[in-house]
């Protein structure tokens, strides 16, 4: 019975560490859309909003990753 107990806290726990996945996924769709905007209203500067737009992304994407790599610590390391 306790094997079942711990099993299921790591499973809730490891979904409650992967909610942080959604403000990343917000703001990614956030910042895309903000660059598309600008790009609309401003075609010459595409490049320069691109890059800023991918640094962006990658930054938002790492806490992700985080959320991630902390759920399977969760998951697969603690007993």
């Amino acid at each position: 019975m306790t094997g079942d107990l711990s099993i299921l806290a790591k499973a809730i726990g490891a979904g409650i560490a992967m909610l942080g996945a959604f403000g990343p996924g917000i703001g990614i769709g956030l910042l895309v859309q903000g660059a598309l905007q600008a790009i609309g209203r401003n075609p010459d500067a595409a490049g320069q909003i691109q890059t800023n737009m991918i640094l962006g992304i990658v930054f938002a994407e790492a806490i992700a990753i985080y959320c991630l790599v902390v759920a399977l610590i969760i998951l697969f390391v603690l007993s």
